[in-house]
């Protein structure tokens, strides 16, 4: 079955989880069911086109599809591999993509889709200045934006801090690996946004991802002074902005 153009297939694939759903582009909504699996484990590239395959082929989809992967993207080319397999660094990911399901693919970095979706359906639509997005998950992913323009690939999550990178200190993976409390992993978090609010002096912040529905159980924590707030379109902003994505593409 072809969809119109109103109608796009988002895929949005993470280091422990691949979404997908139909999405109308004019207004953001999800259409239907939403559709989860565990990314596959090694997360090579063989096992997550099967993965992407297999999802494309449950919405019996034809057209074009927005993905977000999480990862540094040149012109289609994966160029960092922090939250999946190492053998990704180099490969052309829509080529393969579009070989493997018969549909033109469209890739970007996860959050910065996500990103998209927040600032064009969400809470930052006509949103000036500068507006970060986070999402918290596997890792820590981020999307800037200046008066509405992405700037792209912006991996906040691995910038330096103490013996590592603020993902090894502050994404959800650690708090679960090291069991933390909501207030001790809330204090590593609010360093990560001191760092990021002392560089950039963003007008706004989102957080996105997994743990944002969570916000309450460490809001107390963020103490610094830039207007905080969980990203209205949650989980779902990486499945939503992907075909947003996928439709200014084609």
């Amino acid at each position: 079955m072809t969809k119109t153009k109103t109608q796009i297939l988002g895929i949005d694939i993470g280091g422990t989880g691949i979404k997908a759903g139909l999405v109308d582009i004019h207004t953001g909504a999800l259409i239907g069911e939403v559709i989860k699996i565990k990314t596959p484990t090694p997360s090579t590239p063989a096992n997550i086109f099967k993965a992407v395959k297999q999802v494309v082929d449950t919405f019996k989809y034809k057209g074009p599809v927005g993905c977000g992967f999480p990862a540094i993207i040149h012109d289609a080319v994966i160029k960092s591999a922090a939250n999946i397999d190492k053998k990704w660094v180099g490969v052309n990911a829509e080529k393969l993509f579009n070989k493997i399901t018969g549909c033109k693919f469209h890739i970007a970095n996860d959050a910065d889709v996500a990103g998209m979706a927040e600032m064009h359906f969400g809470l930052g639509k006509g949103q000036k200045g500068t507006v970060i997005l986070i999402t918290i998950g596997t890792g820590l992913g981020s999307a800037l934006f200046i008066d509405g323009t992405l700037v792209p690939n912006t991996e906040f999550g691995h910038l330096n801090y103490k013996k590592a990178d603020f993902e090894y200190y502050a994404s959800n993976t650690a708090r679960e690996k090291k069991r933390m409390s909501w207030m001790n992993w809330g204090i590593q978090f609010n360093h990560f946004l001191e760092h990021l609010e002392f560089i950039f002096s963003p007008t706004m912040i989102f957080l996105g991802g997994g743990l944002s529905k969570r916000y309450a159980d460490f809001k107390k924590q963020i103490k610094v002074k830039t207007k905080v707030k969980p990203a209205s379109l949650q989980n779902h902003a990486g499945i939503i902005g992907a075909a947003a994505f996928a439709i200014t593409m084609d």
